[in-house]
C-alpha cells in the first residue's frame, strides 16, 4: 500500500468536492491532501488508518480531517452483499476566501478546523448531521454551499465530550499559498522513490536550494527532518504491507526501503510505538 498525494478536485461549477461512494469496498489509497475532509461513513466496517493510529471504524462513524493528514479506510471482511457506503465533502481552507474564517462569527469553525489537523472523530450518533449530509446527494450547487456551512455549523456546536481526536496531536498544514508546488514535489520525490535511495541533496535540487538551506527549509514548513519525513512514508507502507498479512517480517523490511532490519525495527517502534510484530497481533486481534 504506497502513500499518494491527491488534487482536491472540483467541478467547474463549485468550490469544493462532494463525492458519494457506492462500491464493494472503498477505493481510496492510503493517501493525503491540502484539504479538509467531513466524511460520514453509511455501510461498511473495518480499519482506519490515520497518521500513525489504526483504529476500528464503523456503520454510522463521522470524521473530520483536516490538512495533511493521511488516511486509508481498509474494509473488513462482510456477510452482507451490500456496497461500502460514505459520503465525502472536501473543500479548501480559503475557500470562501482567504480571510472568511477569521470573522467572529465564524470563531467555533475555525477552532474545529483547528482541531481537525490531528482528526475528529464523532463519539455520539447525530441523526440532523445524518440528514445534513444526505442533503449534498441530490443538492443543487447553490444548496450544497449552504448544507456545508449547516454541516460546519453543526459540527462545531458539538458538546466536546462528543468530539473525540484521531491522533494525540495536531498535524501540522504544510501547504501554503506562496509556494505549493515546491514541497509538493519534494513529497512526490519521496513517495515515488522511498522504496529505493532517497537523499536530502536530489530533493534539494527539486526545490531549487542547496542541501543546508533545503533541511532549513523543510524543518521549518513540516516541524520535522527530512530523514523523519521519509522514515515515516517508510513506515507507513510497511503498516500496509503488515496489514495484507501477504509479507513476513523481513520482506517488508525491504519492500518499505530499508536495507537493515534492525534498523527497521527500531523506526518502526519509534514512530508506531510497537514492534511491526506487535501491529501485525493487534491489527489481527
Amino acid at each position: 500500500m504506497k502513500v499518494t498525494y491527491q488534487e482536491l478536485e472540483t467541478a467547474a461549477s463549485s468550490s469544493f468536492a462532494i463525492k458519494w461512494h457506492d462500491l464493494p469496498k472503498f477505493t481510496a489509497p492510503f493517501h493525503f491532501h491540502h484539504a479538509y475532509e467531513l466524511l460520514w461513513i453509511i455501510k461498511s466496517s473495518g480499519k482506519l488508518y490515520a497518521g500513525n493510529r489504526v483504529m476500528n471504524f464503523n456503520e454510522g462513524d463521522m470524521y473530520f480531517f483536516g490538512p495533511g493528514l493521511s488516511h486509508f479506510f481498509h474494509n473488513g471482511p462482510s456477510n452482507s452483499d451490500e456496497n461500502a457506503q460514505a459520503i465525502v465533502v472536501q473543500f479548501a481552507e480559503n475557500f470562501m476566501g482567504k480571510d472568511f474564517f477569521d470573522r467572529p462569527e465564524m470563531r467555533k469553525i475555525k477552532k474545529l478546523m483547528h482541531d481537525a489537523h490531528s482528526g475528529i472523530k464523532l463519539t455520539v450518533p447525530d441523526e440532523k448531521l445524518q440528514d445534513i449530509f444526505r442533503q449534498f446527494v441530490s443538492g443543487q450547487e447553490t444548496k450544497n454551499f449552504i448544507t456545508l456551512m449547516q454541516l460546519l455549523e453543526r459540527w462545531s456546536a458539538q458538546p466536546k465530550e462528543n468530539l473525540s481526536p484521531v491522533l494525540s496531536s495536531p498535524q501540522k498544514n504544510i501547504f501554503k499559498e506562496n509556494d505549493p508546488s515546491k514541497i509538493e514535489l519534494v513529497f512526490k520525490y519521496v513517495l515515488d522513490n522511498f522504496k529505493g535511495d532517497i537523499n536530502s541533496r536530489d530533493a534539494a535540487s527539486l526545490a531549487c536550494l542547496n542541501d543546508a538551506a533545503f533541511c532549513r527549509y523543510f524543518k521549518r514548513r513540516t516541524q520535522k527532518t527530512f530523514s523523519q519525513f521519509v522514515n515515516e512514508v517508510r513506515v507507513a507502507h510497511a503498516t500496509g504491507l503488515l496489514l495484507e498479512d501477504n509479507f513476513n517480517i523481513n520482506q517488508i523490511c525491504f519492500e518499505s526501503g530499508y536495507n537493515n532490519i534492525s534498523y527497521f525495527n527500531r523506526q518502526f517502534k519509534e514512530i508506531m510505538k510497537k514492534t511491526p510484530l506487535e501491529y501485525r497481533k493487534d491489527f489481527n486481534s
